[in-house]
């Protein structure tokens, strides 16, 4: 065999050699997967519906693979005592802006907002929205009612008191049902600022209360004029004043009240004659008796 030839072969497989050895320490030379880090986070044992104040047996330490959520909780005692402000479901990380406040306890109280306040209004469960209004939704109000000052005539006024209120609670109810269903109730919990509560308070004591409801993703306000009692019936025609007739634009002669007020001559067609009255006294005996005649001054 040719030297050189199987010098050339000998290079080739120590060129080879190399070569897969590079590669293969590049892609596929690690001893085995790479390790993950772990970390212990707390985790809810049960789901915890909204207002869920948190026991020991509501919650557990648990391991967690990879970069943990923002506001995850490691220490069991953070979370413990502490109302839930949104639903936390089983096996899922406790996180800190889902729990209320240390100290404020749990319930209806728990969830609301700094700064907004909790207004209960009674409604109307046969002819109001009240069987159909859940935590979440979204509602107007409107108050109806005969505004101080008002005209009798016109009769109740209905008016947009307020506008895109959220629905705290229905009844003693702080989460939707599950199946969707609504259940009727008498009074429902409105999130609003401390000067919606004082105009609703004063609406709801004063007037009646009707609430609308509206679309979640609906955040254009409107602006309604309100409504009188009148307009839906329409106006009705002014009667023309005394001494006028239907269609006469005319003013009416003044009427001063504690004065007689002369009777009106009948009305003189052209193609009438004038007539005159003529009294006749006839004195019979001791009686006397006065008799009128007509008598037409023109006679055809």
């Amino acid at each position: 065999m040719n030297r050189r030839f199987v010098l050339i072969l000998i290079c080739a497989l120590i060129g080879g050699a190399s070569a897969s050895y590079l590669v293969y320490r590049l892609f596929g030379g690690s001893s085995g997967p790479a390790q993950v880090a772990m970390a212990q986070v707390v985790v809810a044992t049960r789901d915890l519906p909204i207002g869920t104040l948190i026991g020991p047996t509501d919650a557990r330490m648990g391991p967690w693979a990879g970069t943990l959520p923002k506001g995850a909780l490691i220490k069991l005692d953070s979370a413990l005592n502490r109302g839930a402000i949104a639903d936390i479901f089983e096996g899922e990380p406790i996180l800190a802006d889902r729990l209320a406040a240390t100290g404020s306890g749990g319930g209806l109280a728990a969830i609301i907002p700094l700064g907004l306040r909790a207004s209960a209004v009674r409604v109307d469960e046969v002819v109001g929205l009240a069987g159909f209004v859940t935590p979440g939704m979204r509602v107007d109000v409107l108050m109806s009612g005969i505004p101080p000052g008002g005209s009798p005539a016109d009769g109740s006024r209905v008016i947009t008191l307020l506008q895109d209120i959220k629905v705290l609670s229905a009844g003693e109810s702080l989460q939707k049902d599950s199946e969707g269903k609504p259940h009727p109730v008498q009074v429902v919990n409105l999130l609003v600022t401390p000067e919606q509560a004082e105009r609703l308070t004063l609406a709801s004591s004063q007037t009646r209360i009707q609430l609308v409801l509206r679309n979640p993703l609906d955040l254009q306000m409107a602006n309604p004029p309100g409504t009188k009692m009148s307009t839906l019936f329409g106006t009705p025609p002014q009667a023309p004043g005394p001494g006028l007739a239907p269609g006469d634009k005319t003013h009416p002669a003044k009427i001063v009240y504690g004065q007689a007020r002369p009777p009106l001559a009948p009305p003189q067609s052209a193609d009438m004659p004038a007539t005159k009255s003529r009294a006749i006294e006839v004195f019979n005996g001791a009686t006397r008796t006065q008799v009128t005649f007509t008598i037409e001054e023109n006679p055809k």
